[in-house]
């Protein structure tokens, strides 16, 4: 499995959508699923499957699938 289709994987799971719907431009809050409370769940998530630790700018800064991307090359995930 590719680190794309893991990040999608983790995202369809955490927000319980379907996998079609993680584009780059899926953004926090324009889903009824993708609140603060899956926001959350999203990382805690995230940081299990890529084994890192997000600091909070990184966590407040995720506002969507391409900027969740560029978060975790900033920790030696390549996509």
């Amino acid at each position: 499995m590719t680190n794309n289709e893991r990040l999608v994987a983790t995202f369809a799971t955490s927000l319980n959508i379907e996998a079609s719907h993680v584009v780059d431009g899926l953004e926090y809050n324009t889903i009824p699923q993708w609140d603060s409370v899956a926001h959350m769940v999203l990382v805690a998530a995230l940081e299990k499957e890529f084994g890192v630790m997000l600091d909070m700018d990184d966590i407040i800064e995720m506002s969507s699938v391409k900027i969740a991307k560029e978060i975790l090359a900033k920790h030696d995930v390549v996509f």
